[in-house]
């Protein structure tokens, strides 16, 4: 009878089994590339469905469509995944990528990214992060998200972030009773109460993605046109819905809360592409760990002397600047001097000319005979 017990549960016992595993596999860290309409730089995904990269991949790709070259060491297997992610022009990329790390959340890539545009999904397997290849002669900006917002519930500055957040997603913010209300594309809106510390650092983390990509714009159009032309990287870490998730569980507002972050990603990469001329590439990662990340690129040789190449490339351009207008200077006083002394000269032409006596010229009048 026992045995006969125990044959009918091994079937059960498989399906949770199977459950289990499907439910872990569907929890895993995932990324997705996301290409502008106006220039391409990502092949389209065939089947449709998500492909395996390890970390490792993932940042040799975000180092190619940053202008340099992918790891020496980079196996033959992973170097063919680059190429049914990236389109085979090396001549032809964007040297700028907006990094958008989702820490420590449940919910898959699917949930934050909309289906405009060209995406390329991925599953991130493994968490090794080697070396990129960069050395200090590569030039590359890195753009953090700012990490040091003011965050005191009831503060005159945090009241205007508040404001232009709402603002920015055609919300409302109501100093008074700290809410702040974002519509939603289903017609509902996500109320949040900035009193509650999960409500409140949701918000911060919205404010901090808004701040970054301005930050970012700024830094671009500074060195549009200038001597020194880097590749640009703007990471942005996101920790709302992990507060979110820690307070609420999956209760409806953190589901409203990723269509939140749905949106600003959507408006935030939109105004990255009208600023930079299409010539961006956004990659989103969720990640259930928060060691997961890109750090041999955030943290590269290259972005350490940053500050230092700056300086050096805001030297060159004071210098440029000051040589310019040395130039123009004495442009402008050799043109005057010369314009002066014309003047002079034909004045006195014209007096010469007046007081000319009129009387016949003895040579032009004279009766000589050429042989």
């Amino acid at each position: 009878m026992a045995r006969r017990h125990l044959l009918l549960l091994l079937p059960l016992l498989a399906l949770a089994f199977s459950v289990a595993v499907a439910s872990a596999e569907g929890q895993g860290d995932s990324a997705a590339f996301i290409d502008g309409a106006s220039h391409r730089y990502l092949r389209d995904q065939q089947d449709g469905q998500a492909t395996s990269m390890s970390l490792d991949e993932v940042t040799a790709a975000v180092s190619v469509l940053l202008g340099f070259a992918p790891p020496a060491m980079l196996p033959s297997e992973s170097s063919a995944k680059l190429n049914k992610v990236l389109l085979p022009n090396p001549f032809d990329r964007p040297r700028a990528v907006f990094l958008m790390q989702i820490d420590e959340s449940h919910a898959s890539v699917d949930s934050f990214i909309s289906e405009a545009g060209s995406i390329f999904k991925t599953k991130i397997e493994g968490s090794e992060n080697a070396a990129t290849g960069l050395t200090d002669k590569d030039e590359l900006i890195v753009i953090r998200s700012d990490e040091s917002l003011d965050v005191q519930y009831g503060s005159d500055s945090l009241d205007n972030e508040l404001t232009d957040l709402a603002i920015w997603l055609e919300g409302s913010y109501q100093k008074t009773d700290g809410k702040l209300n974002i519509p939603l594309e289903s017609g509902n809106s996500l109320t949040l109460l900035v009193s509650k510390n999960a409500d409140l650092e949701f918000a911060s983390s919205l404010i901090s993605l808004l701040k970054t990509i301005k930050r970012g714009i700024q830094v671009h159009e500074d060195f549009s046109g200038g001597i020194v032309s880097p590749a640009e990287l703007i990471v942005c870490h996101f920790t709302g819905i992990k507060a979110l998730e820690g307070e609420y569980g999956s209760a409806e507002i953190v589901k409203q809360g990723a269509e939140v972050v749905r949106t600003a990603l959507t408006k935030a990469f939109d105004q990255l592409q009208a600023a930079y001329k299409g010539k961006i590439v956004g990659l989103v990662m969720s990640t259930n760990e928060a060691s997961t990340s890109l750090a041999s690129i955030i943290d590269a040789p290259s972005s350490l002397h940053i500050s230092r190449r700056l300086a050096e490339a805001s030297m060159t351009n004071a210098t440029a600047s000051a040589s310019i207008a040395a130039i123009i200077l004495v442009r402008l006083s050799l043109a005057w001097t010369t314009g002066i002394i014309l003047l002079i000269s034909t004045l006195i032409g014209i007096c010469l000319l007046m007081n000319m006596p009129l009387t016949r010229d003895t040579l032009l009048y004279s009766n000589v005979k050429l042989d």
